[in-house]
């Protein structure tokens, strides 16, 4: 059973990153071609992940159960998938973990995956340089939903308007005993002046588009040629 030992940096803290690591919605949409099912009801994440080969899209479909440790930032993963034509299977295992580094946030991924049927093969040789390549690609997008976050929070705090057509509370002074008036009440002044409303929140980010298989194939075979010189250093 091929196993997975990957690493890998998420520029931000992790005091924004786990709590997206911690949405699997969130997280699905870091991962390219990955959709979730609406139905979630029984504790098991259902969804679909979409591959581009060429002109022809393929998908496989699969559900995970997920347990989230929060005081220590790990998440245990137990998965099965399934390809569209039923001749594939996989079953994988791991643990997710996020470690601060600074402004940033390291990504530990450990857990083992078994393959049967036509992919077999091909998972077996190549499957951990898949997964490293899939990996980078979450951390980069995870990168950007951060990003994107930090962009909808820091709107202009709600300011003052006055409404048209309200008068100025200036005391005005009493020709009669020479003492200034006193100020507008407090009612007056709400009647005059009204808040704006807080932005709306920021709707979940849309699903990555499908990643093109020839797209992994190539990060894999970097991963391969990284590996390949790094036994040799």
């Amino acid at each position: 059973m091929p196993s997975v030992s990957e690493t890998t940096t998420i520029p931000a803290p992790i005091e924004e990153v786990w709590p997206l690591l911690s949405d699997p919605a969130r997280v699905a949409a870091c991962i390219p071609g990955a959709t979730l099912s609406p139905d979630q009801s029984d504790g098991l994440w259902r969804g679909a992940i979409r591959v581009k080969f060429g002109p022809t899209v393929a998908q496989f479909r699969g559900e995970a159960s997920l347990a989230y440790d929060h005081a220590v930032r790990t998440c245990s993963i137990e998965g099965k998938g399934i390809d569209g034509r039923g001749a594939s299977r996989a079953l994988a295992s791991g643990v997710v973990k996020a470690t601060p580094a600074g402004d940033e946030t390291t990504l530990d991924v450990n857990g083992d995956f078994s393959v049967t049927g036509p992919l077999e093969t091909f998972a077996n040789a190549g499957g951990v340089h898949v997964a490293r390549a899939l990996l980078g690609e979450f951390a980069a997008n995870m990168a950007k939903m951060v990003a994107d976050q930090r962009a909808s929070t820091s709107a202009v705090a709600p300011a003052a308007v006055v409404v048209p057509g309200a008068s100025s509370a200036q005391p005005a002074s009493n020709a009669n005993d020479g003492i200034a008036s006193r100020p507008a009440t407090t009612s007056t002044t709400a009647s005059a002046v009204e808040q704006r409303p807080a932005p709306a929140a920021a709707p979940p980010p849309p699903a990555v588009a499908e990643i093109s298989a020839g797209r992994i194939l190539w990060l894999a075979f970097k991963s391969w040629l990284s590996s390949l010189f790094g036994k040799r250093t």
